[in-house]
């Protein structure tokens, strides 16, 4: 088990000894993401902008069209949240911004609602030009982002806090789209966004222990959104789960429910999330099982 957020760091350090142009910006919270692992390697291309989330994205965008690739660091709920009217204003802009949303969903489980970041994937769904990127291990970390910075404009990363197992990925290597990672057959199809690998994982291990054979897919890249490459993935599935650490709403399960809808398909779809509520502290994985993010909820969905 390891916790993708613990990576983040190791992951901007590898990045700046390949000679991208990295600076790692910070909202006082470097010990929380890891950026002080960063710090501590390349301090002059480190900088701390504390508690003022709409200033360290506007600083953010200027460092971006001075050439340099910056990653602005926080947790999601603020990176997305608090400084949305900048973002918004970056992506007009087209600028090289790299946003790594640390804790999100239910993550910051005792911080409670107010750090909750359930919304995080339907704010950036609805600004154009913006990449989505769910890597899901903590294996995945470093890659993804330096897919993110070889894709130009600006890119949200949604990095897990919570210890997961780590995929084997001898037979089905890093998914960089969308691909099954398991498949097994046609009964029923998981998609599950990066940060909900453990629960989609044992969710499709307790189905086929039953009987049922299907396919377990990995959204990594949620926008754009691979709609051919889903279709055919999905094609002889007579019902489809998505799981998100995410309110229902607007995220993985909103996109695959707009895809179906305008193909005109009548594929059942059960979407588990959050429903179009506020939470409440806690301890995060005893959260997700009462919110309905797990893999319980999953066989009792699909079996």
């Amino acid at each position: 088990m390891k916790a993708p957020r613990d990576e983040i760091g190791n992951a901007l350090i590898a990045l700046k000894k390949k000679g991208y142009p990295i600076v790692a910006i910070d909202s006082d919270l470097a010990s929380s993401t890891r950026t002080d692992q960063f710090q501590a390697v390349y301090p002059d291309a480190f900088f701390e902008m504390g508690i003022a989330e709409g200033s360290a994205m506007s600083f953010a965008t200027g460092q971006a069209l001075e050439g340099n690739i910056p990653f602005y660091v926080n947790f999601a709920m603020f990176v997305t949240g608090t400084a949305w009217t900048q973002l918004r204003q970056a992506c007009y802009a087209k600028a090289n911004i790299k946003l790594v949303g640390s804790h999100p969903g239910m993550d910051d489980g005792p911080d409670g609602a107010s750090h909750h970041a359930l919304e995080d994937l339907a704010l950036t769904r609805v600004l154009p030009g913006l990449t989505i990127l769910t890597p899901a291990d903590a294996e995945e970390v470093e890659a993804a982002f330096e897919q993110a910075v070889n894709i130009p404009g600006p890119v949200y990363i949604r990095v897990a806090r919570e210890p997961m197992p780590v995929r084997d990925k001898s037979t089905v290597p890093r998914v960089t789209d969308i691909a099954a990672v398991e498949d097994s057959g046609n009964d029923f199809a998981i998609l599950y966004e990066g940060t909900v690998l453990e629960q989609a994982s044992a969710g499709y291990v307790q189905l086929c222990a039953q009987g049922k054979r299907g396919k377990l897919i990995h959204v990594a890249m949620l926008k754009p959104f691979n709609r051919q490459r889903f279709l055919q993935l999905i094609a002889n599935c007579p019902q489809i789960a998505t799981i998100e650490n995410h309110t229902i709403i607007g995220g993985l399960g909103g996109q695959v429910a707009e895809v179906l809808a305008e193909e005109g398909l009548t594929t059942r779809l059960i979407r588990l999330g959050t429903q179009d509520t506020f939470t409440e502290s806690g301890n995060s994985r005893q959260l997700k099982e009462k919110y309905g993010i797990s893999a319980t909820a999953l066989f009792e969905a699909l079996r």
